[in-house]
């Protein structure tokens, strides 16, 4: 009587936790976003947010086993398994969050900080030619008597050099124009990654709650069939 009573009971746990679960997980989807994370200053905040986001979900992680060997002593298992499991879904989407953010403002802060010195690098560049070029000896006027020689061909070290530093520039100011639009593309590129993680972790849930229904209607359906006494023969 006790053992029956219990799988009745343990049953009827079974139905409301995954009720529960189900309605809980349905509510979270539709608010799945992106957490209100604060803004990142400096790669020294990214590197102690992605320390501390480690701790906590080593933490989380540490609590959720805690928790799972003390649900088995519970009448309701399920249930409680659930809430634990919950709370740390919920405690790891914060993280991915904030990892998410941080991760984002190093790549950010790393193109800017190569842009910078290719600028820098540039400039140099174009400024050497151009004393390179102000201190080449200026060609001394020479009056040769009629007829003219004829002018060599082609174009003096001065002329080249001279065009070098111009082409070089104009490299330089094109760089730096194309800068601001390529790191939008790149943080574009960040934003899709993160949008692509947060629908592969709806899909998952969903399907995951999706079996954890059908398991209920299975082991419901199992426990509703009576048994069937099979007669045995007398003895001879």
């Amino acid at each position: 009587m006790a053992n029956t009573l219990y799988k009745l009971g343990a049953a009827l746990g079974l139905t409301l936790a995954l009720s529960a679960c189900a309605h809980q997980g349905g509510a979270a989807l539709d608010e799945v976003g992106a957490p209100q994370v604060s803004a990142t200053l400096s790669v020294e905040e990214a590197d102690a947010k992605l320390k501390q986001s480690a701790s906590e979900r080593e933490a989380a992680e540490n609590e959720f086993v805690a928790r799972e060997l003390e649900c088995y002593d519970k009448f309701f298992v399920n249930n409680c398994l659930d809430k634990a499991k919950e709370k740390r879904r919920l405690i790891l989407l914060r993280l991915r969050a904030v990892e998410a953010e941080a991760n984002y403002f190093k790549r950010a802060e790393s193109v800017r900080l190569r842009d910078m010195d290719m600028a820098r690098t540039q400039e140099s560049a174009r400024l050497d030619a151009e004393q390179r070029a102000a201190a080449m000896p200026k060609p001394v006027k020479v009056v040769a008597p009629e007829p003219a020689p004829p002018k060599p061909e082609g174009k003096s070290v001065a002329e080249r050099e001279t065009e070098q530093a111009a082409k070089v520039a104009r490299q330089a100011a094109a760089d730096a124009a194309d800068a601001p639009r390529r790191a939008a593309r790149e943080a574009d590129y960040a934003r899709k990654q993160a949008d692509a993680v947060a629908r592969q972790k709806r899909v998952a849930q969903r399907l995951a709650q999706r079996q954890a229904e059908a398991q209920a209607k299975a082991a419901a359906a199992a426990a509703s069939t009576p048994a069937v006494a099979i007669p045995v023969p007398p003895a001879k």
